[in-house]
C-alpha cells in the first residue's frame, strides 16, 4: 500500500534521531529545514554530525539506545544498522504514540522521507512509497530545474495579497489567474 502525502506541522514537536552514521547525517539534514527541535542518540558520531550537531546547538548523547528514551518524543528516528533495534524501537514507540521511521525498514515505518524541494513557502515533495527512492530522487532534480528561485517572492506576494484581499470568488479568481499567469512565464 501506498504513503498518505501529508505534511506535518512539526512546532512543539520533539524529534529523536537514533544513529549517528551518513544516513542519520542526512535525515538530520532534511529535518533541520523544518524543526531544530531534535535530540540525537548514539554510541558514535561521525565528525560531519559532531560538526553540525554542534554548530546547530543539538542536544545530544554519545551512548547506545535505552527502552524508555523515546518517551518524551513526538517523532523518532531510527538510523542504525541493527534491524532487531530497529523492530524493538519501532514496536515500543506504539506504546507511546510516537510516529516511527527505520531507515530502509518499511516495514518498522510509520512514514518515510520524501525526496522534497524546499525553496521558501514551497515544499515540493516525491515518493514512490519505497519502491525506488532512486527514482523519486530523479524525478526531484528534475522538478527542482523547473522551478525558478524567485518563487520565494512570488509566495511571498501571493501571501500578502491573500491577507489584505477580501475573501470571496473575485480574490480566488484574481490569485489564480495570477499562480497560472507567473507559471506560464516559466517556459519563456
Amino acid at each position: 500500500m501506498s504513503y498518505f502525502p501529508a505534511f506535518l506541522k512539526l512546532d512543539n514537536r520533539k524529534i529523536l534521531i537514533v544513529g549517528g552514521g551518513h544516513i542519520a547525517y542526512e535525515k538530520l539534514e532534511h529535518l533541520l529545514d523544518f524543526t531544530k527541535d531534535i535530540y540525537l542518540i548514539a554510541e558514535n558520531f561521525s565528525e560531519d554530525m559532531l560538526t553540525k550537531m554542534n554548530s546547530k546547538n543539538l542536544q545530544y548523547e554519545t551512548r547506545a539506545y535505552s527502552k524508555g528514551d523515546i518517551k518524551d518524543f513526538a517523532i523518532v528516528v531510527v538510523a542504525v544498522d541493527d534491524i532487531s533495534l530497529q523492530g524493538a524501537i519501532f514496536k515500543e514507540s506504539k506504546s507511546y504514540n510516537c510516529l516511527c521511521n527505520a531507515v530502509d525498514a518499511t516495514e518498522y515505518c510509520d512514514f518515510i522521507f520524501p525526496s522534497y524541494i524546499k525553496k521558501g513557502d514551497l515544499t515540493v515533495a516525491v515518493s514512490t512509497s519505497g519502491a525506488s527512492p532512486a527514482m523519486a530522487k530523479h524525478l526531484r532534480i528534475y522538478l527542482q530545474k523547473m522551478i525558478p528561485d524567485s518563487i520565494v517572492e512570488f509566495l511571498q506576494e501571493m501571501k500578502n495579497l491573500r491577507k489584505t484581499l477580501p475573501k470571496g470568488k473575485e480574490r480566488m479568481k484574481m490569485l489564480d489567474a495570477k499562480a497560472k499567469k507567473y507559471i506560464a512565464s516559466w517556459s519563456k
